[in-house]
């Protein structure tokens, strides 16, 4: 990461746009009633009711769930789907802080999970991928699902199990005395877990079964890609055993023609050490507010 790091201003600061993933964050997707939409109190029921969302606790943002543009329901055709964007204020202040303490000084904050949802989008749009992909951000007692195509969000479900949902299975497979040791097992990398993949996940897997079905039910779209962020590298054998169980495939992402046409060029050094997970990184540099050329390589879409 440091090839890709700018010197400190002046200030003794690193002026940057930060993506942050705030432990309580809000970002779901929503189908308007259209009847209403036009109604000034409409969103805010949503998520008060609907969302469940402490409206005075949050700052909140209503995006077009296909292009993530600015929401506007004053439109003479507004857009039905919609995402829901929030984090707790506290939680900003927290982020903000911790920011200042590391010496970066935020010129933009973002939820991050917003920035790679809609710079997925974007790539699969450049690389001309019709497939629908499920997005994961398994974090310790959360696990957020989405489905992304090159059409936008299509779903998004909050789970409640993590990665710590695990360590009890860990503790009962391995006779391990107790929860402790089984944790610090699951995280010290010294023990193939790979093979216990499928008893582990076998919660998660249920519930993301269920929503899959869901969307292929309704959308008559079958998911077969499925991509990750936010897991701790000794966990990245997770990735393989949550595909393997769902038949499908994990999205390998190559950034460098996609930023190159969002106006990023790497650097020859950086190019040769690309990491899957600055994808998220990328997500804020690129430069959306041009039109997106098809990939050189890309297959043209047949007509019937």
């Amino acid at each position: 990461m440091l090839e890709l790091q700018p010197k400190k201003g002046p200030s003794g600061y690193m002026q940057a746009a930060c993506g942050v993933y705030t432990p309580k964050r809000l970002v779901r997707r929503v189908s308007l009633e259209a009847k209403r939409i036009k109604d000034p109190a409409y969103l805010g029921e949503v998520l008060t009711q609907q969302l469940r969302v402490e409206s005075d606790k949050y700052s909140t943002v209503v995006l077009n769930a296909n292009d993530g543009a600015d929401f506007d329901g004053a439109r003479s055709n507004p857009q039905k789907d919609v995402v829901f964007g929030g984090m707790l204020k506290e939680e900003i202040q927290e982020a903000q802080d911790k920011l200042l303490e590391e010496g970066i000084y935020p010129d933009r904050l973002e939820i991050g999970s917003l920035s790679v949802l809609g710079a997925l989008a974007d790539y699969m749009v450049f690389t001309e991928d019709k497939s629908s992909t499920l997005v994961l951000e398994i974090g310790a007692d959360v696990t957020n699902s989405y489905i992304v195509t090159s059409g936008g969000v299509e779903a998004s479900r909050p789970i409640p199990q993590g990665y710590e949902s695990m360590v009890p299975v860990v503790q009962k497979e391995l006779g391990l005395k107790d929860a402790e040791s089984a944790r610090k097992l699951f995280f010290s990398n010294t023990f193939d877990f790979t093979g216990m993949g499928p008893v582990l996940i076998k919660r998660l897997m249920k519930e993301l079964q269920s929503s899959i079905g869901f969307y292929e039910v309704q959308t008559g779209q079958s998911v077969g890609m499925f991509y990750s962020l936010l897991l701790p590298p000794k966990l990245a054998w997770l990735d393989g055993a949550i595909a393997s169980s769902l038949g499908v495939q994990v999205l390998q992402i190559d950034p460098i023609q996609w930023l190159e046409s969002r106006q990023v060029t790497l650097a020859e050094p950086v190019q040769q050490k690309l990491d899957p997970r600055w994808f998220g990184l990328f997500s804020l540099m690129a430069n959306y507010n041009l039109a997106t050329p098809a990939a050189p390589d890309a297959v043209p879409e047949k007509k019937v």
